[in-house]
């Protein structure tokens, strides 16, 4: 599924216009990204939390060559899922 397919799926259950559903679902995309580029959690009840996770800069190899590389640091978007979701998706 992708965010057209998500679009169709509101316009069709809401009487909206295929196009004002995905530019609706496009909105809320942008207002997550937005949240998590000033370093908030974004938590969306009955679904889940999204975060941003600091890895640390690191040692690693190249697989290619075995030598020896610095891994740059980076922030991470994580997902953890709410008891409803994991309950829904287990049974």
């Amino acid at each position: 599924m992708n965010t057209s397919d998500i679009a169709d799926t509101i316009a069709a259950s809401h009487d909206l216009s295929k196009t004002d559903a995905k530019k609706i679902v496009d909105a809320v995309f942008a207002t997550i990204v937005d949240a998590a580029a000033k370093g908030e959690e974004v938590s969306i009840p009955q679904f889940g939390k999204l975060k941003v996770k600091a890895s640390p800069a690191r040692e690693g190899r190249n697989p290619a060559t075995g030598a020896a590389m610095t891994i740059a640091a980076s922030k991470k978007l994580t997902f953890a899922a709410a008891k409803a979701v994991k309950d829904r998706l287990n049974g």
